[in-house]
């Protein structure tokens, strides 16, 4: 699967526009990571344990938006937009969605 930020792919004709696929996580914070950054954050540094939470969370939604542009015939997926957004009471957990176009190439 070809996956890109831009509308169109150098070098390649779209053959077959099948509409917006998209991917959702919604991810928990945990008290200990929360702990664990306050203490990054009081001393500097970065937050590896968010960091990571953050990138598993993207690549699990990027997937679940791969699967389903593959189930309808898809090769590629144009003008991917990633977006991340805190929810829930006391903004405690966090959304990661992703979208794009699938297409044909």
């Amino acid at each position: 699967m070809l996956l890109t930020t831009t509308p169109t792919i150098e070098g390649k004709t779209i053959k077959q526009y099948y509409g917006v696929v998209t991917g959702e996580v919604i991810i928990g914070a945990n008290v200990f990571k929360d702990f664990v950054a306050s203490i990054h954050d009081f001393f500097g540094g970065r937050a590896s344990s968010y960091e990571s939470t953050l990138t598993k969370a993207k690549d699990e939604a990027m997937q679940e938006m791969i699967d389903r542009a593959t189930r309808i015939g898809a090769n590629a997926i144009v003008g991917i937009d990633l977006d991340y957004e805190t929810i829930g009471e006391s903004n405690s957990m966090l959304m990661v969605s992703c979208s794009g176009t699938a297409v044909t190439i």
